[in-house]
């Protein structure tokens, strides 16, 4: 398929990322008051002074921030880098069920990450994160002979990759610098490729598929710090956009193409993220 008919179907994606990266750009954190200000006794003003009180829409959401020090770690030019590694894995063997035997079933998923981070102004950072996962299955059943006759030696394998780049904002509403609060607006680009075979004992087939995602989401989270430069982070999806294309091939021939889009309100607090920094 050309790029003419994919791009298309991301535009939705990239139109709101760009709303919420110009809202977040536009907020700045706590500052001094700006000297110069009207003189009641006077009655002088200066200019400047005046067009600092005109305040935005968003300089009021953040006008009670706390101002940042030189020597927190959330200060501009700061630098954080850190990584999040994840492992899931099970095995069963000749377990019976009301439904069906399974015979062996034994796989994994894991999941690699590296980020980080560069400070380019006081509590406001933009960074890349980059993604490699992995599962592997192996799933031997048979369905009971009162329902169907089914049985099937399944393997699966699949390897991808990712790329998000992020714009994270903190948020300092507590006079110490070691707890913070902050949120998140970044843009996942996806790519898998995975390779299933199945065997029912006269035929074999195997299928093919590639996948395309591009993911922009809000992430809101805490960065506590637990040691000198190392800070623990969780974090948890608020509002999600995903888009995706995935591309069938069975057996070398027959080939089709799913094309999803996902807008996603949901708070789900079992799939928080969790990962180690250091600040330097």
């Amino acid at each position: 398929m050309s790029s003419q008919h994919r791009f298309p179907r991301f535009r939705p994606v990239f139109g709101v990322l760009a709303l919420l990266c110009a809202f977040a750009w536009g907020a700045e954190p706590a500052s001094e008051p700006v000297s110069g200000a009207a003189d009641i006794d006077g009655g002088s003003t200066n200019p400047a002074a005046a067009q600092a009180e005109k305040k935005s829409f968003r300089t009021y959401l953040f006008e009670d921030l706390l101002p940042v020090s030189p020597e927190e770690y959330i200060s501009k030019g700061r630098i954080t880098a850190g990584t999040q590694v994840s492992l899931m894995q099970a095995t069963i063997s000749d377990l019976d069920i009301s439904l069906a035997d399974i015979y062996e079933l034994d796989g994994y998923i894991l999941n690699v990450e590296a980020f980080g981070a560069w400070f380019f102004r006081d509590a406001v950072a933009v960074g890349l994160r980059a993604g490699y996962s992995r599962t592997e299955y192996t799933f031997d059943f048979e369905v009971n002979e009162d329902l169907t006759d089914l049985a099937q030696d399944r393997d699966f394998v699949s390897n991808g990759f990712s790329l998000t780049p992020y714009l994270r904002y903190y948020l300092k509403l507590f006079p110490t610098s070691a707890f913070y609060f902050f949120s998140e607006i970044d843009l996942t680009y996806e790519y898998s490729t995975g390779l299933s075979a199945v065997d029912d004992g006269e035929n074999l087939d195997k299928t093919r598929t590639t996948t395309h995602v591009i993911e922009a989401g809000v992430n809101p989270g805490v960065a506590i710090f637990i040691l000198k430069g190392f800070a623990f982070e969780t974090s948890v999806g608020l509002l999600g956009l995903s888009t995706g294309i995935r591309e069938i091939e069975t057996n070398g021939t027959s080939k089709s193409e799913i094309v999803t889009n996902i807008i996603n309100f949901r708070i789900n607090l079992l799939a928080l993220n969790f990962s180690l920094a250091y600040y330097f």
